[in-house]
């Protein structure tokens, strides 16, 4: 009896403490003026005595929850960077309670005064929030990544770029548009709310490994521009970005304008190579290098106009690239090492001029039941001038001459569509994309060639991203069809379905595919305790051969070697699984990953002797497999002031050609220092070689380190870097494997040691600020379509 009396009286009093447990609050935030779903909006329950209970951040479409809520008098503060906060009390909790729409609205100030620290990850993105003092001590947008140390991204501070550490292609996107590095230049960090890091991006981005996007405000009325201007004390180097935007109610206008210049004096290189003929002679010959000249500019020109209500944004821009190197002088000497008295001079000589136009037009409207749909058509045309001069002489008498020449027009213009959906706590999306292409090139190398290329691709996939309780998942399928097809100028071409020709081998060679892959995707990530996660990404994608590969002319390289595209080269796949986990706590912040990538018959180089020549081509090979594994510890920032970065991996490379068979191991480090205290900053950076292998080549990457000290004066910057203080010399290596005919080759500019440069820039802005409309998608296309000559 009295044990049922117990446990009567332990029922009576567990089950108020098991029902407060189901006590849950639920919601969604929308943005007062779109009336759309606001994602990463931090969600804080308080007690009324100002005790913090709990907090979170909404997800994509704008939904929250907490749960395990006992019952009391509580308040729920709802805030987010660009949105005026919001408290709702909630008195007499008892019950678990869904609140109607959360209606935040827009600053009408600038963000000042105010450190946001945290950061959200989701299935596809890691959502960072700058602090005020990354904020204050960084000029533009470049600048700011270098203040964040995200994983994986490395920033040249004598270019202004930011770069993957390991490998594969990096997006920059502003408010989910994407644009060019020069654009992210012309950033002001002062209205940048966030920076979203896709280190898992989606289907719609293509096979981009990584996606920054940007999320800025804009000036309702008024504007901004500023001045960068980064130069040396001798000429040799110079980087210039000018830009501006003026408001007006729902209409923007904005111009960005970036010049590039470098001369360069002392670039030599050092080459040995070793030569198996098809009679059986093997020469060894080295050549040494004397110093020669690299001058080059570069001009680009983007402008644009955008207009944006409460449910459409329209958007088009033009964007002008000119790229003029008049110089890019290699001079030496060539010699037998078997017989070293056996000496000719040697010049080689390449001009190259291009100019890339581009139209870009872009639309996106929000519809009922959270929908949107984007439309975007790109335009652009490709120009191509690539004079190459090279020759061997004795005693003044030239023995090889060759006078390359190739003019390249290329028309291609990109359609997308997507359409999006939130489907409860899930979000579906669904698009296609085409890419077309022609091009026209003409090869003058004593006789003229003709080829007319056309290149094709559609892509049509589906995603869907949703979360079951600790599981966050994305799964996606698509489809590519690929084409393409070549003339030689006459006319006389295939049907793009494997019609043959036949080359100098008499070999029977198709000129045309025509090909259909499937493309799945899966990518699962499971939260673990702590701040904690593991994620597996898993995919299968599309690759094309370049224009450049598939051209069907002969080059002549040098007095041994000549160059050949194959119209016969196919599509492939690409295999690939990714493992990664994250913990963040507190100052610290670590990433491990490792990367496994297998691709059957790969596009590679090869080589084969012909008629006492060696052709270099390219061929649809065996296999390529790659394995890169990659460690990032961030410490800070330490009371705003210190953050340090250390980066580092292995990468594995195992090339299976038709021929051939080669192995590649290499290691890289990247770290970085960074203090920051009231308006002034000191840095320190080291990143060492990212060597890259694939089929018989070794393309390696560059060491450099750098010190930079600045000093920020309101809307004014300036810094001193100088770059490689503790070498003689800049060097990048490159290595070729093939039995035929290897090298290894160092490339050399002595003018970019103990190298200073002064960076000044100026900023100004006028006007209110508001949270802009983001742009989902933008497409561009840089490739000439041209194949180029040389060693």
């Amino acid at each position: 009896m009295r044990k049922c009396c117990f446990t009567l009286v332990l029922m009576a009093l567990l089950i108020p403490a098991i029902h407060a447990q189901q006590i849950e609050i639920k919601g969604i935030v929308k943005d007062s003026r779109q009336n759309g779903g606001i994602g990463f909006i931090n969600v804080a329950l308080w007690t009324a005595d100002s005790t913090l209970v709990g907090g979170t951040a909404t997800d994509d479409g704008g939904r929250f929850a907490i749960a395990q809520i006992a019952p009391g008098d509580y308040r729920l503060a709802v805030s987010g960077v660009g949105y005026r906060r919001q408290v709702i009390t909630l008195d007499g909790l008892k019950s678990s309670i869904d609140i109607p729409d959360i209606l935040l609205e827009e600053e009408s100030f600038e963000l000042s005064g105010v450190t946001v620290t945290a950061s959200n990850t989701r299935v596809d993105r890691k959502v960072v929030f700058p602090t005020e003092q990354q904020l204050k001590s960084s000029t533009n947008g470049i600048d700011l990544l270098n203040q964040l140390s995200l994983p994986k991204v490395s920033v040249n501070m004598m270019n202004m770029s930011a770069t993957l550490i390991g490998s594969g292609e990096l997006q920059y996107r502003i408010n989910g548009a994407k644009v060019e590095v020069q654009d992210v230049l012309a950033l002001q960090p002062a209205d940048v709310i966030r920076v979203e890091y896709h280190d898992n991006p989606g289907l719609r981005y293509g096979n981009a490994e990584v996606v920054l996007d940007y999320i800025v405000r804009r000036p309702e009325t008024g504007g901004n521009g500023g001045l960068r201007s980064d130069s040396d004390f001798e000429q040799k180097f110079m980087n210039t970005n000018i830009y501006g935007r003026i408001n007006h109610k729902k209409s923007e206008f904005s111009v960005n304008y970036f010049v590039n210049f470098r001369d360069f004096n002392s670039m030599w290189r050092d080459n040995e190579e070793k030569f198996s003929l098809g009679d059986g002679t093997v020469l060894n010959r080295k050549e040494e290098g004397i110093p020669g000249r690299l001058k080059r500019w570069q001009h680009n020109i983007n402008t644009a106009y955008s207009y944006q209500n409460e449910r459409r944004m329209l958007n088009a821009t033009f964007r002008y690239f000119r790229f003029d190197q008049p110089n890019f002088d290699y001079r030496g000497t060539l010699y037998n090492m078997a017989n070293p008295t056996d000496r000719v001079k040697m010049i080689d000589n390449t001009a190259l001029n291009e100019h890339r136009p581009a139209l870009d037009l872009y639309y996106q409207e929000n519809l009922k039941n959270d929908q949107t749909i984007v439309l975007n058509v790109v335009g652009t045309y490709n120009y191509s001038d690539n004079h190459r001069f090279y020759d061997e002489s004795r005693d003044g008498e030239s023995l090889t001459h060759v006078d390359n020449r190739v003019v390249g027009k290329k028309y291609s213009w990109i359609g997308e569509g997507i359409y999006e959906k939130a489907l409860g706590a899930n979000r579906l999306s669904a698009g296609i994309r085409h890419i077309q292409s022609y091009s026209n090139n003409e090869y003058r190398n004593g006789n003229e060639y003709k080829t007319d290329m056309t290149q094709g691709e559609t892509f049509l996939y589906a995603e869907l991203k949703g979360k079951v309780k600790k599981l966050d998942y994305m799964v996606g399928v698509g489809v590519t069809r690929s084409s393409f097809s070549q003339s030689d100028g006459e006319g006389n071409q295939g049907d793009g379905q494997g019609s043959n020709r036949i080359d100098s081998q008499g070999d029977s060679r198709a000129d045309g595919y025509s090909n259909y892959a499937f493309n799945p995707r899966l990518t699962l990530q499971y939260s673990l305790p702590g701040q904690s996660n593991i994620r597996l990404r898993a995919e299968v994608t599309n690759m094309s051969p370049s224009l450049s590969e598939l051209s069907a002319v002969d080059q002549t390289v040098d007095s041994l070697q000549i160059q050949r595209g194959n119209p016969s080269l196919k599509p492939y796949l690409n295999y690939s699984a990714q493992l990664t986990y994250n913990y963040s706590k507190s100052l610290f912040n670590l990433n491990v990953e490792s990367f496994f990538g297998y691709r059957p018959n790969p596009v590679m180089d090869e080589k084969f002797p012909e008629g006492g020549k060696i052709i270099q081509t390219w061929n649809n090979q065996q296999s390529m497999i790659g394995w890169n594994n990659f460690i990032g510890l961030r410490i800070g920032p330490i009371k705003d002031i210190l953050q340090l970065s250390l980066r580092g991996g292995m990468r594995y490379f195992v090339s299976n050609g038709n021929t051939y068979r080669h192995t590649f191991t290499s290691w890289y480090t990247n770290s970085e220092i960074t203090g920051m205290y009231k308006n002034a900053t000191l840095g320190i950076g080291i990143d060492s070689n990212q060597d890259f292998f694939i089929g018989e080549t070794m393309q390696g990457g560059e060491n450099l380190h750098y010190i930079v000290a600045g000093y920020k004066y309101r809307n004014a910057n300036l810094q001193f870097i100088m770059f490689n203080p503790f070498v003689d010399n800049y060097r990048e290596v490159t290595e070729n494997r093939s039995q035929y005919a290897s090298y290894r080759r160092s490339m050399y500019i002595n003018d970019t040691s103990h190298f200073m440069i002064l960076r000044f820039s100026w900023n100004f802005s006028f006007g209110r600020t508001f949270k802009s409309a983001e742009k989902r998608i933008s497409n561009t296309d840089d490739d000439s379509g041209v194949k180029g000559t040389g060693k």
